[in-house]
């Protein structure tokens, strides 16, 4: 039950410097693969951008062809209230659960607003997110 709620997400680490970003990009772009939602974070001169994209077996091929290091990283997506309070939610389950949340990043759409969220316990993660009636994005949509 809950592994169909684990999303493979990819992550990709670069030099830190101009182009980068277009470089990935464009390589997806090229293989007809669509990126979700991504979010970059930065580190003594290196990049890491994590993504959530339809196809991220061909994705981490692609760029992996480009010489660039890609990782499968095990993250949940949950609904959120696109309102004050939504996020608060969402973190007192998980807290309260004493599940950590290792990172996190959102993106609001016509469909409403979605939290994606790095765990170190994924599975309780889930079941503590379900047990509180709260609404998974399943990995499927993912593939």
């Amino acid at each position: 039950m809950e592994k169909s709620y684990i999303i493979k997400q990819i992550s990709i680490f670069s030099e830190n410097r101009p182009g980068r970003l277009a470089a990935i990009a464009s390589a997806l772009r090229d293989a007809k693969i669509n990126i979700f939602a991504f979010s970059i974070a930065e580190a003594n001169g290196f990049g890491v951008v994590r993504a959530l994209v339809d196809r991220p077996e061909d994705a981490h091929r692609t760029l992996t062809d480009l010489g660039f290091r890609v990782s499968f990283t095990e993250v949940i997506g949950v609904k959120m209230r696109d309102e004050p309070g939504g996020l608060s939610e969402i973190a007192s389950v998980l807290g309260d659960a004493g599940v950590n949340i290792e990172y996190a990043y959102a993106y609001s759409g016509k469909d409403g607003a979605v939290l994606i969220v790095r765990v170190d316990q994924v599975e309780d993660a889930v079941r503590q997110l379900l047990d509180h009636g709260g609404e998974l994005l399943k990995a499927s949509l993912f593939r």
